[in-house]
């Protein structure tokens, strides 16, 4: 796979299963990522699971959108990844690896843009972002820093 376009870490002190359960759960990671207002799992699922599907509810300032995301990873403690499009048009990859660590666990957050070039464009009108891999990279420091501060307080 080639470089994400944005990636960061962070420590942080609490158990790698702890901090796995956080992440899976993906409506309560939309309070904690910038652009998401919510997730929804599809089709009934109850749990984010390989192949679980779910709706992401999204804004920045007044622009709203919304993605399918299809989870393609789910180890406990260590992975969780999910395929993003809109449209049907691939979009994102979004994944965190988790490392255990003596006193918790190292979490890295990372994307890799999967848009066609002719999208980008299609992109900028929805978002009214023109550099994603830029306000990506913001947008992964701010959920990992409240990512951090939800599982040392749980």
């Amino acid at each position: 796979m080639v470089e994400p376009s944005a990636t960061d870490k962070i420590t942080v002190n609490a158990p790698a299963d702890q901090v796995y359960d956080l992440i899976s759960d993906v409506a309560e990671m939309s309070a904690l990522a910038e652009e998401t207002v919510s997730n929804t799992l599809l089709d009934g699922a109850r749990t984010a699971t390989v192949g679980a599907r779910f709706r992401g509810s999204n804004r920045r300032g007044v622009r709203r959108w919304s993605t399918l995301a299809t989870i393609t990873d789910a180890s406990p403690a260590t992975q969780f990844a999910f395929d993003v499009t809109s449209f049907g048009i691939p979009i994102a990859r979004w994944q965190y690896d988790i490392e255990p660590t003596d006193t918790g666990c190292v979490v890295t957050e990372s994307t890799w843009d999967r848009r066609p070039r002719w999208f980008n464009g299609v992109g900028r009108l929805i978002t009214g972002v023109a550099d994603r891999a830029t306000v990506n990279q913001r947008n992964i420091t701010a959920t990992l820093t409240r990512l951090k501060a939800k599982a040392e307080h749980q």
